[in-house]
């Protein structure tokens, strides 16, 4: 079976994600974008209304690919930026035999293709999502009156106290529980969903937050 994969960035909806955390690969079957935490989108020829030339802006650099489709549970604007050019990756998708494909879908494939699309692309449950912002949030709320001082009093002391170190802490547990934890794989990502769908922005984010723990312990703090 003739396959592309091509790296490069995504946008959907208002949502973005920067090169090289996008991934799109289109056999004759099926074309997938998983753009990790914004989102992994399953598209079957039915779905495809058409693909079209997409120009950057200073928001999006690039170009890339405009997917319009009908499937109600992703959002209307799905978008693969590339390095390379437009024309030519819907030149190599239509190789594929994806957009001229009407053969018809398994029976069984077709209910798992419409329990993923109706749960939308984002990999998390909305319960485990809430939770991890409340939480992240309230270890910072810890920090308010630090915050406050630094700013407002003008102190030599750091708005990057205990509150920011335990929120970073917290995000850096989480991100090794999904990778090496399958109980909590299935309490925080959606049915059917897999932790290779996240996994490089589960350890980019796991980089930024352990750069910036790190840092906290180099900011004065109050006395």
């Amino acid at each position: 079976m003739y396959e592309i994969k091509e790296t490069g960035g995504a946008r959907i909806g208002i949502a973005n994600a920067t090169w090289p955390f996008a991934k799109l690969t289109v056999n004759k079957d099926t074309l997938t974008l998983n753009a990790g935490l914004i989102g992994k989108l399953i598209f079957y020829p039915s779905n495809i209304i058409s693909i079209e030339p997409y120009i950057g802006t200073t928001a999006t650099i690039g170009q890339g690919v405009k997917i319009n489709h009908n499937v109600s549970g992703y959002n209307s604007k799905v978008v693969f930026i590339t390095r390379g050019n437009a024309a030519d990756l819907i030149n190599k998708i239509a190789q594929t035999g994806f957009l001229n494909n009407t053969s018809p879908i398994d029976p069984t494939v077709t209910v798992s293709q419409t329990q993923a699309q109706k749960q939308g692309g984002f990999p998390l449950k909305k319960s485990a999502t809430i939770a991890i912002v409340v939480i992240w949030n309230l270890f910072f709320f810890y920090n308010f009156y630090t915050v406050r001082s630094f700013f407002v009093g003008g102190k030599s002391q750091s708005p990057l106290g205990l509150g920011a170190q335990l929120a970073l802490g917290f995000m850096l547990i989480t991100c090794i529980s999904l990778l090496t934890f399958e109980p909590v794989r299935k309490l925080v990502l959606k049915e059917g969903r897999s932790i290779d769908d996240i996994k490089s922005t589960v350890y980019f984010i796991m980089l930024i937050c352990g750069v910036m723990l790190m840092a906290t312990f180099f900011f004065p703090h109050a006395a």
